[in-house]
């Protein structure tokens, strides 16, 4: 019997010219494994718990509360992955952050994207800040709403638009980060949330770099005014997954219409587990946030001793960027820092607009001084 040659399977030609395009471009991206022998200047452990000793077996201790023989959850919330440790972890979080509900996703962007785009609808409005993250923007593009971005960090833009389309659809959400991932800066939340208020809209806050490098538990006693908070475990807590916190009526709506919520197997018992331990630590220890915040202010003196700061955008958190421009000089730099023992990443375009491709140093808790003017001091070399 003649055998049959298999077809080679021709990738599409647009999606190579795309690819081509990333190249030339220099904003290519390849999976690279990190170099644990590097001083950490990019992960998103921010206290180090991802490595804690201690909360692994605060974990191992709630398992064997709930006498779990099972690892995973076997299947979505609302078959057969509604498990108690996960409901009583909600109600904890609930309680912690001063919520009336807590409903835990898989991740932040998951829970974004399924918050986003199944409140807003045909004739609400969206206003969102133009630096927002591409989970927020996803969330839009996936909801039937109109939309529009205000200035970064500008009130007073806001307020103008808010003004302009308030009598215009039925309701409008604002949404805006606490800490944005790619400037380290912040929005001022509460005078965010006056403005809301004065004009109905209902507000959702993203705090996935706020908690645990600003303060331990965010805006707990705002947590009644705002609509949704969205809370994520992957940064600060060192493990993965993510909370919506708001109403008793916005989670019973998000588990009838949040399709990312509905549709995918919940987190496995390990991580819940994990979850909980790392925010009962963070409740009941300071140290590592005290040493973080200690941290920050010494990077920042250490900056105006190099002569730095005007790089740099200002930041109290634990993100600090050196803006640079240009994909293949931040690369450069990058991999000089690197060759020197710093793990110090660049973020390129198009993750950011062209011109303000940057160097990003995310501290810890657990970086040195010593770590800290060794960096800067080379870094001064390579751009001086």
């Amino acid at each position: 019997m003649r055998k049959i040659q298999p077809l080679k399977l021709k990738f599409p030609e647009t999606l190579q010219e795309k690819l081509d395009k990333r190249k030339d471009e220099g904003s290519f991206r390849v999976l690279k494994i990190s170099d644990s022998s590097l001083v950490d200047f990019s992960s998103n452990d921010y206290l180090g718990f991802s490595k804690s000793q201690a909360i692994s077996e605060f974990a191992q201790r709630k398992l064997k509360e709930y006498s779990s023989q099972l690892h995973g959850a076997t299947g979505s919330r609302l078959l057969s992955g509604n498990y108690p440790l996960i409901t009583d972890f909600e109600n904890y979080l609930a309680k912690q952050y001063d919520a009336e509900s807590a409903l835990i996703f898989n991740s932040g962007y998951d829970a974004n994207l399924g918050l986003i785009s199944s409140v807003a609808q045909r004739h609400d409005l969206i206003l969102y800040d133009e630096l927002s993250h591409a989970s927020i923007r996803d969330g839009i593009s996936l909801s039937p709403a109109h939309s529009y971005k205000f200035q970064h960090n500008n009130l007073k833009d806001l307020e103008a638009k808010l003004s302009k389309f308030q009598n215009q659809f039925e309701t409008i959400y604002v949404i805006t980060e606490h800490v944005f991932s790619m400037d380290g800066d912040e929005v001022d939340v509460e005078a965010a949330l006056e403005v809301c208020e004065t004009y109905g809209a209902c507000f959702i806050l993203d705090e996935a770099h706020a908690i645990g490098t600003l303060s331990k538990t965010g805006y707990r006693d705002l947590g009644n005014k705002i609509f949704a908070r969205i809370i994520t475990f992957g940064k600060s807590f060192g493990s993965h997954g993510a909370v919506i916190l708001g109403s008793q009526d916005l989670q019973d709506y998000l588990i009838n219409f949040a399709k990312s919520f509905i549709y995918t197997t919940a987190l496995g018992q390990d991580t819940i587990a994990r979850n909980w331990a790392a925010h009962d630590y963070l409740r009941t220890q300071s140290q590592d946030f005290e040493s973080l915040r200690s941290i920050i202010c010494y990077f920042l003196e250490t900056l105006k001793t190099h002569e730095l700061a005007s790089y740099f955008i200002e930041s109290n958190s634990a993100i600090q960027s050196c803006v640079i421009g240009g994909n293949q000089k931040v690369k450069t730099i990058s991999n000089q820092l690197q060759a020197e023992g710093f793990d110090v990443r660049p973020i390129l375009s198009p993750t950011v607009p062209k011109g303000s491709e940057r160097l990003r140093f995310c501290l810890h808790s657990y970086n040195t001084e010593a770590e800290i003017s060794k960096s800067l001091s080379k870094l001064s070399e390579l751009l001086n």
